[in-house]
């Protein structure tokens, strides 16, 4: 059975690098980004969240889509509240797939560490939104969103071992 494999968590945890990584490694697997969908939106820059609202039912569709061909998608994605978690499960659901959510966490200081050292093209947004400020609050929003039943996945060492936990926890 298809999975959609959402990578949730702050800024800097390593979302993006565990899902190319992951794609990468199984055939067929779509490494669905919103944020690099987010960028074809004009405007995205100015308007960020804006941009999200018109991206996220685009990423929601292609998703479903790319599930009912029965592959998996794996989807690195902030989200923090239960709604939109729903939204994505639902997503699979109706295309027949499972879905699979992985909170990745490290310290608020390390994710802070890891965004500074770092190239990534939504970066300028981060830092026009309070940078070190929006990790720290979205660390205490993710955390405050966790369940009793959600995975969380230990991201504070290095990208090889917390993509050999990802694994462990799928099989």
């Amino acid at each position: 059975m298809p999975r959609l494999i959402h990578l949730n968590g702050p800024t800097g945890v390593g979302k993006s690098t565990l899902a190319a990584r992951y794609a990468a490694a199984h055939s067929g697997t779509l490494n669905l980004d919103a944020d690099e969908i987010v960028r074809l939106v004009g405007g995205w820059r100015e308007d960020f969240y804006r941009a999200v609202d018109l991206v996220r039912p685009l990423a929601l569709s292609m998703a479903a889509t790319h599930l009912a061909s029965g592959n998996d998608v794996v989807m690195p994605q902030l989200i923090m509240r239960h709604g939109e978690r729903d939204r994505f499960a639902t997503a699979a659901t109706s295309a027949g797939a499972d879905y699979l959510e992985f909170v990745l966490l490290t310290p608020p200081g390390t994710a802070i560490s890891r965004y500074q050292h770092r190239e990534h093209h939504i970066d300028h947004v981060v830092e026009a939104l309070g940078g070190e400020t929006v990790i720290q609050h979205s660390h205490d929003r993710i955390t405050a969103y966790l369940t009793p039943t959600t995975t969380v996945i230990d991201a504070t060492g290095d990208a090889d071992h917390t993509y050999a936990t990802l694994i462990a926890e799928l099989d």
